[in-house]
């Protein structure tokens, strides 16, 4: 039990702990205390479902649809441009938030929509998650797959929640507008390389 577990929080934190998309957009979010609870359940399920999934198979399912993952690619990459752009704008015009989360942010819908964007057009989250993890949870047998699962899904979890919450720390920084111009530039870059590359 103990081993599998080991094995998938490793591998869960291998491959969630990156600069990415999904976690800029929860690092922002964090930042501006903004529905941060709501942003880190939705990122965590959405990840445990997806590990469930690929332990349970299904990414042989996906292996035998390509055009669904095309259609993804193309999809998620206009996302993630536009949410560059979004981005490009903020660092230039620069925040306007003398205290954190005192700003106008987003509502919890649009919060909720975009934290879901984020995770599930996202083709690489269905070849990491659900067909690597999938593909290294199969090695442990029948029984022990699952507690593999389960340690990938601790894995995301604590990681969301760590960047979520933790974000807060860094308040002190944040209260210039120069961090948050360096941040939303930082993050713009991010986005449109990945959409970049999604296209390539």
């Amino acid at each position: 039990m103990i081993l599998p577990v080991l094995s998938g929080l490793a591998s869960g934190l291998s491959l969630i702990v990156a600069i990415g998309a999904q976690n800029a957009f929860v690092l922002r979010q964090g930042l501006q205390r903004s529905h941060v609870a709501l942003v880190i359940a939705v990122c965590a399920l959405s990840d445990l479902v997806l590990i469930v999934l690929g332990v349970a198979g299904i990414g042989v399912v996906i292996e035998q649809a390509p055009a669904v993952l095309e259609v993804v690619r193309w999809a998620g990459a206009a996302f993630l441009a536009a949410y560059g752009a979004f981005a490009a704008w903020r660092a230039v015009r620069g925040q306007a938030l003398g205290q954190l989360g005192t700003g106008q942010s987003a509502g919890w819908a649009a919060v909720l929509g975009t934290g879901l964007a984020f995770t599930w057009l996202n083709p690489h989250v269905y070849l990491d998650t659900v067909l690597l993890l999938g593909s290294i949870a199969s090695t442990h047998g029948p029984d022990g797959r699952w507690w593999f699962a389960a340690g990938a899904g601790l894995a995301s979890v604590a990681w969301f929640t760590a960047l979520g919450v933790g974000a807060r720390f860094l308040a002190p920084v944040f209260r210039r507008r120069s961090a948050w111009r360096v941040l939303d530039a930082v993050i713009a870059v991010v986005m449109v390389t990945m959409a970049i590359l999604l296209v390539a």
